[in-house]
């Protein structure tokens, strides 16, 4: 190159040269997915469970979830459902 091809060359403004939009872009999309991240989070908020099983919680006793079987209360974190009352498995 001759120096009138580099000073025609820096005379162009900056954001005429691709590689400057690629850098702005990684972080341009990282702050929009963000925004969208945050919109899913409040549209859609997760619900709150109740601690005991339904029919116990009715009548006021019993345990509540964390003292279930553990099997039990694998399956409810992974479901998000209340584990099965049997009332024919009383100790």
């Amino acid at each position: 190159m001759n120096t009138s091809q580099n000073l025609q060359v820096s005379k162009r403004p900056w954001w005429s040269f691709g590689h400057v939009w690629l850098l702005i872009a990684g972080p341009a999309i990282v702050v929009v997915a963000g925004f969208f991240t945050y919109y899913l989070a409040v549209r859609s908020p997760d619900p709150v469970l109740p601690t005991q099983m339904p029919s116990q919680a009715a009548s006021g006793q019993g345990a509540g979830i964390s003292e279930a079987p553990a099997v039990q209360a694998r399956n409810h974190a992974a479901t998000g459902t209340l584990p099965p009352t049997d009332s024919s498995k009383k100790p």
